[in-house]
């Protein structure tokens, strides 16, 4: 669907009191519901703790300026649904800006209903993804379908692709302004084009330290940073420890995190070449004059 990007299924089978401490770094908006296990989370509004028991509970993840150390103590389930860039704005969901950094129990935003409810947990994993598409698929019908702005989508997906743009060449190639750019960015993202180009960088060293991202990629990545003392200031920034212990220690969330948005980095390259097949220029090579 236009208005979401992927769905994902998570199960931990942990002994009993067993705790799992970790975190998470997310660009995207998304929904989690959970089953089992009791969380906690360290938020812009402080410590938080959820315990869905065996009805569940549906948390809203706003996106993410930093990395959010997350645990769980006992069995879980987690079902988890990323929303597409752009799509809270014309959902009438909350804002980014307000829900950076946030978490926030989906019942309390739309005031009715228990979304885990509808989820056949006796059934596999596909026939749970069907019966969250099927809640979503009513809920569009319900806010009339209006589309996410492409400006932000096509932004989101060079972040993905290639962070190592400016935002002037960017704004240029797509015949706006570059205050345009960062209005949209900011709505859609909750943070500034600058510092959405930092987190991808930063998210794409992630990968490769957690060795998620494609073979080779290391190198390349590395070549975005001036030096090491910088991509370690960068790193320390973002998740706060040094590259040596994202690399050198586990980190099961943060790694199923990294896997979903590689997942989205193969879905874009997919995307833009089946436009070069189709004949479509990509901007980066076309010759623009500057917007005005």
């Amino acid at each position: 669907m236009t208005w979401f990007d992927w769905l994902s299924v998570a199960e931990g089978e942990l002994p009993e009191g067993a705790t799992v401490s970790c975190g998470m770094l997310g660009d995207q908006p998304c929904m989690r519901l959970l089953w089992g296990g009791v969380w906690t989370a360290e938020t812009r509004d402080g410590h938080m703790v959820f315990d869905p028991g065996e009805k569940g509970i549906t948390l809203y993840f706003g996106p993410q300026s930093r990395y959010m150390p997350i645990s769980v103590t006992g069995s879980y389930r987690a079902l988890t649904m990323h929303l597409a860039t752009g799509a809270p704005a014309v959902l009438a969901g909350p804002t980014q800006i307000d829900l950076l950094d946030r978490i926030e129990v989906h019942e309390d935003i739309v005031g009715h209903g228990k979304l885990t409810s509808k989820i056949p947990l006796e059934q596999d994993y596909e026939c749970w993804m069907q019966a969250l598409e099927e809640q979503l698929r009513k809920f569009l019908d319900a806010t009339g379908r209006r589309l996410p702005d492409p400006l932000s989508a096509s932004f989101e997906r060079e972040c993905i692709v290639a962070p190592d743009f400016t935002i002037s060449e960017f704004a240029a190639a797509h015949g706006v302004s570059t205050r345009t750019v960062e209005r949209a960015v900011r709505r859609d993202f909750g943070v500034s084009p600058t510092f959405a180009l930092r987190r991808a960088r930063a998210l794409d060293m992630a990968a490769a330290l957690l060795d998620v991202a494609e073979p080779g990629a290391e190198n390349e990545i590395r070549l975005r940073y001036f030096d090491q003392s910088h991509l370690i200031r960068e790193i320390r920034h973002f998740f706060g420890m040094k590259p040596s212990e994202l690399s050198g220690r586990k980190h099961p969330l943060l790694s199923l995190n990294m896997e979903s948005r590689q997942r989205r980095r193969m879905q874009a390259l997919a995307e833009l070449e089946e436009e070069g097949r189709r004949g479509v220029i990509p901007w980066r090579e076309r010759s623009t004059p500057p917007a005005t």
